[in-house]
């Protein structure tokens, strides 16, 4: 059968019948990796003993009678996250062989679920990218067009999910990095409100807006990841300290006479092409009774250049750490003696020889921010911009109940066509870290194609309104078809 479109809500019916077993499952999609991903390069690392394992559990658990969406469902994760005695790499050769001490708290939650891990997925390298050509192994494929990108910096857990190699992935988001690759990709990918999902045992790239998500074929699916992984954690001080709700109790609400803002300036800025897409999309919601209402959002249009000011400057000090000492890779070197001459040479290679270019551009970028006399001219301004435009936002929902917007303004694109272009690059997230700045749960689903390739959606709430957002979501999916719809690879 082709379990690979199936469902986690369709293969946990099977599961509990005892149709099929969650070993015999694992070793489909295992068998599924091995054939498909030498075209796709969406893994780092297979967990094959481990997660058979993990499936054999499983099919214990449900010998025993218990209970749970996750049980026997295998997934992936994005390479940045903490597995207890496996390499954990931030796709670079600083982390090439760095062992993994414990488990992140979402991996453990997983774990105690039942649910089944198969291995890990490419990135950028530290998740400082919007393609997945960052990496230090290889570049990540998408699935509908191999010469295209699937996004970035969580490409490989998209691009796994929608070639049907797991039946969903973690990912993480600091600027879009879950939405923009589930949009070109054509899969479903939620953005949690900043600290409603631990960020214990993440590698920390911008540590104000670093948020672990799921990406699955359908907003359903993404609800059940998020009742597993949600919640306060005491091993992460900016976790939240409030009850997980049921996000799967409201998800088939009728959302009539909710009211939605659509951006009007993100939608004219659109070719022909993309803006009949949101167009459709904006009918699709009418039709199941919700209120449009064209809004603005004046100050967005600084939240580009406001995150390129404090992502590096939190990067510059987040992988200060990474000195090939303590942590990381370590250069041949020959020491000299101890003066602080030849400390900085050995700094001077290790992080030379190990982190790529964009890395290397982020650090000079965030530390010459950071620097005296240029802090109050760039990072401070930054972070006042940046209250002006989470203000901006808390105004507009006294007036609407979401925001939609597109995902990306346009489908996927080449390989190699923006790699020697960092600001294009940059321009990547224009939609998206209006949302990441303000730490609002923001969700991006499959709305259309143009040319053939997926374009999302993007819809987003005030903070910890999760359910509203999957409500939405999930109603427009009940009337439309493009999350059934994958890509012809076998």
């Amino acid at each position: 059968m082709d379990f690979h479109k199936f469902t986690i809500k369709e293969l946990s019916r099977i599961l509990q019948k005892k149709e099929i077993s969650s070993l015999d499952l694992c070793n489909f999609f295992l068998d599924r990796i091995r054939n498909i991903d030498s075209k796709l390069k969406t893994c780092i690392s297979v967990f094959e003993e481990e997660a058979k394992k993990q499936a054999i559990l499983a099919d214990k658990m449900i010998a025993n009678g218990e209970k749970g969406e996750l049980i026997g469902i295998p997934y992936l994760v994005k390479d940045n996250m903490l597995v207890k005695g496996f390499k954990t790499t931030a796709a670079s050769k600083m982390l090439e062989n760095y062992i993994a001490p414990y488990d992140a708290t979402v991996i453990k939650r997983l774990k105690d679920s039942g649910a089944v891990l198969l291995g890990k997925t490419n990135m950028d390298e530290f998740a400082h990218g919007a393609s997945t050509e960052n990496s230090a192994f290889f570049v990540t494929k998408n699935p509908w067009d191999l010469e295209r990108v699937p996004g970035g910096s969580s490409g490989g857990s998209a691009s796994a999910v929608s070639a049907g190699l797991c039946v969903f992935a973690l990912g993480s988001d600091t600027g879009g990095s879950i939405r923009q690759p589930a949009s070109f990709c054509g899969v479903s990918g939620l953005k949690p409100s900043y600290s409603r999902v631990s960020r214990f045992g993440l590698i920390s790239m911008t540590s104000s807006t670093d948020v672990i998500g799921p990406i699955a074929k359908s907003v359903e699916d993404v609800a059940m990841v998020m009742k597993v992984i949600s919640g306060f954690d005491e091993n992460d001080l900016s976790s939240a300290n409030l009850d997980v709700e049921d996000y799967l109790k409201n998800i088939n609400k009728s959302i009539k006479g909710l009211k939605i803002g659509v951006v009007k300036e993100f939608v004219d800025s659109l070719d022909e092409k993309f803006k009949e897409v949101i167009n459709q999309a904006i009918l699709t919601f009418e039709n199941l009774g919700a209120k449009i209402k064209f809004i603005s959002l004046p100050y967005n249009k600084y939240a580009g250049p406001v995150y390129y000011i404090i992502t590096p400057s939190e990067i510059s000090s987040n992988l200060a750490r990474l000195d090939g000492i303590r942590y990381g890779f370590s250069a041949d070197y020959k020491s000299k003696g101890s003066s602080a001459e030849n400390l900085n040479e050995l700094y001077l290679n290790n992080r030379g020889q190990s982190f790529g270019p964009e890395v290397k551009r982020r650090i000079m970028l965030g530390t010459y921010t950071l620097s005296s006399g240029y802090f109050d001219a760039y990072y401070k301004k930054a972070m006042a911009v940046r209250e002006k435009i989470e203000q901006e936002f808390n105004d507009v929902f006294s007036e609407v109940d979401v925001i939609l917007t597109p995902t990306s303004p346009h489908v996927a694109f080449k390989i190699g066509e923006k790699i020697n272009d960092p600001v294009k690059m940059y321009l990547e997230d224009i939609f998206v870290t209006g949302p990441s700045l303000s730490g609002l749960p923001a969700i991006s689903i499959p709305a259309g194609f143009v040319d053939n390739l997926p374009l999302g959606i993007q819809i987003f709430a005030n903070k910890f309104k999760e359910d509203l957002v999957l409500n939405l979501a999930n109603n427009f999916q009940s009337k439309t078809d493009f999350h059934k719809k994958s890509p012809d690879i076998n």
